[in-house]
């Protein structure tokens, strides 16, 4: 049954002298939601009109000048609600309204008497014109889909010419343009566009839709770089795309089609549409943002943008959907969090201008996001992601050996689990495995007299007094264990900073200790310098002590 020799590959267009794979992209498109047509046809639920008035809003406040509002001749719904836009004035003066017909009379004449009074709309018209149409849908000639495209543009010019208080923009559409003829193509939009008489300055739009993704995003712009060669009026006509999403390439080819002569896009936010969905405006327009190209819409709270798409769509948005999914800006693995947490340090410590983050391709502050979401931590993640969870949420900074021990602590406990660790679980097991210690280590006190290059040292341990001596307080306290306890005892790492400032300020301590060959991690903190770092001797050596549970970090 899955036999893929019932297929064939789509021809490629013969245009040796392409110019578009040179061309980049410098400024946005035109965009025109369709989120309210063709995205609300796809819902399983199509939306009310209180649910449609809340998306229109949510347009309007992210800066679409071109809105497809409906199909009002096909839909007593939709020929309300574009009533509703306006007969209660909704329609803000530098927005344009779009409304789909088919090219019938009955339905073009339909569809100018939903838009009595609006200031100025577009009436998009279409009709399919693909071979597979023609032959197997509609059984008629080329002719006769040509016969079908000018007859519509004539009754659109005319139904316009009886409300010439509305300024009126023409749109045609040859439906299943990627499965049409190049050629036949040219020749049916030609024929309406002659009808329309853009020479003399009425406005065409001409959309080339991909209702089905045929092909490679490079074909398809092939096709968009020969059809804008051969159109009569190309000068006089804006060349808009409408891109659908079968092959998963819906933005890709929207792009390519953008370098090989589009000027509009025609999409949905977050991608809804028919089948696999539509031109995604989101990804498209934030691809734009993260190449320092102004797209022209405001996607600074792509939080509230999801919350009325999904409560309008009743569709969940998928946790990885490109810049908009929950998780696109969280790193689970270890070397990217570590990178992460390293590029951002750099970045602040040379007051960095462009954004150039390791594997954050923009700033996610940027449409709401904030830090907290960028790192979480699993059985997966390494040294440097722990450690920037406690950076980030608890102001703890480690130095970077004592990551390692830290990080085995979190990985056991998460293998154990198979599940995240929180933050707050993760400051728990620093605070179990590296701070507590039992009263019987506990400094209480200590005294320290300096004679010469010797110190005489006396440390109170859970109120029992402990004499000792050596070149520093620690040497002291290390001789005086190794010497009670019989055991070989060696600093072998150390690191002391002050974590507060003014009248408030503490000591940190962080230490590893070699005992008998075996290591052992510790942190104090501390009213002073000396203390902490005794109190850091202490909790380390009382790992060693085998009723000390879960055994050494």
């Amino acid at each position: 049954m899955f036999d893929h020799q019932k297929y064939s590959q789509f021809k490629q267009v013969q245009l040796e002298d392409r110019i578009w794979p040179n061309r980049r992209i410098t400024e946005a498109p035109t965009w025109c939601s369709v989120d309210l047509r063709d995205g609300n046809q796809a819902l399983v639920n199509p939306m009310s009109v209180e649910k449609k008035t809340k998306m229109f809003k949510l347009l309007v406040q992210l800066g679409f000048k071109e809105i497809e509002i409906g199909f009002p001749s096909a839909s007593q719904p939709d020929f309300d609600f574009t009533r509703k836009l306006i007969d209660d004035d909704l329609i803000p003066h530098d927005v344009t309204v779009q409304v789909l017909t088919q090219a019938r009379k009955e339905l073009i004449d339909r569809t100018y008497e939903s838009l009595i009074g609006a200031k100025r709309a577009i009436v998009h018209l279409y009709n399919s014109t693909s071979a597979v149409q023609r032959e197997q849908v509609f059984r008629i000639s080329s002719d006769g889909i040509l016969d079908i495209a000018k007859n519509g543009a004539k009754w659109v010019r005319e139904a316009s010419m009886k409300f010439p208080e509305t300024e009126w923009i023409f749109q045609y559409s040859p439906e299943s343009f990627t499965g049409t003829e190049l050629n036949h193509a040219v020749t049916v939009c030609d024929a309406v566009v002659s009808e329309w008489k853009p020479e003399q300055g009425q406005k065409v739009i001409i959309n080339l839709p991909a209702t089905v993704e045929m092909s490679t995003p490079n074909i398809f712009a092939d096709q968009i770089e020969y059809f804008c060669r051969h159109l009569a009026y190309r000068n006089a006509i804006i060349i808009s795309l409408h891109t659908h999403n079968d092959r998963g390439c819906a933005v890709a080819a929207a792009e390519l089609g953008v370098l090989a002569g589009a000027d509009r896009i025609e999409g949905t936010l977050l991608g809804n549409g028919e089948r696999t969905g539509n031109m995604d405006i989101v990804t498209m327009a934030m691809n734009l943002y993260s190449q320092g190209i102004d797209p022209n819409l405001d996607f600074s709270n792509i939080v509230k943008i999801i919350e009325v798409v999904e409560d309008c769509t009743e569709i969940k948005i998928a946790p990885r959907h490109p810049w908009a999914g929950e998780l696109v800006y969280t790193a689970f693995s270890g070397s990217h969090q570590d990178a992460i947490r390293k590029s951002m340090q750099y970045h602040e410590e040379n007051d960095q201008k462009i954004w150039n983050v390791a594997y954050l391709p923009i700033d996610p502050r940027d449409i709401n996001r904030c830090y907290e979401a960028v790192v979480r931590i699993n059985s997966q993640s390494g040294k440097g992601g722990v450690a920037l969870v406690l950076e980030r949420d608890f102001g703890i900074e480690l130095p970077k050996w004592l990551h390692v021990s830290l990080a085995k602590v979190i990985q056991r406990a998460a293998e154990e689990t198979g599940q995240e660790i929180s933050s707050a679980n993760i400051h728990a097991l620093y605070e179990e495995y590296f701070i507590k210690v039992k009263q019987q280590w506990l400094l209480t006190d200590y005294n320290l007299k300096h004679r010469d290059k010797h110190v005489e040292a006396e440390f109170y341990i859970n109120g029992v007094a402990v004499q000792c001596h050596g070149s520093g307080p620690l040497e002291a306290l290390i001789q005086g264990l190794n010497k009670y306890f019989a055991c070989s005892i060696e600093i072998t790492q150390f690191d002391q900073h002050a974590i507060e400032s003014g009248a408030d300020s503490k000591a940190q301590a962080c230490i590893e200790l070699a005992v008998n060959g075996q290591h052992y991690s510790a942190v104090a903190i501390a009213e002073d310098t000396i203390a902490a770092a005794v109190q850091s001797v202490l909790t380390a050596f009382s790992r060693s002590f085998p009723e000390r549970h879960r055994g050494a970090a």
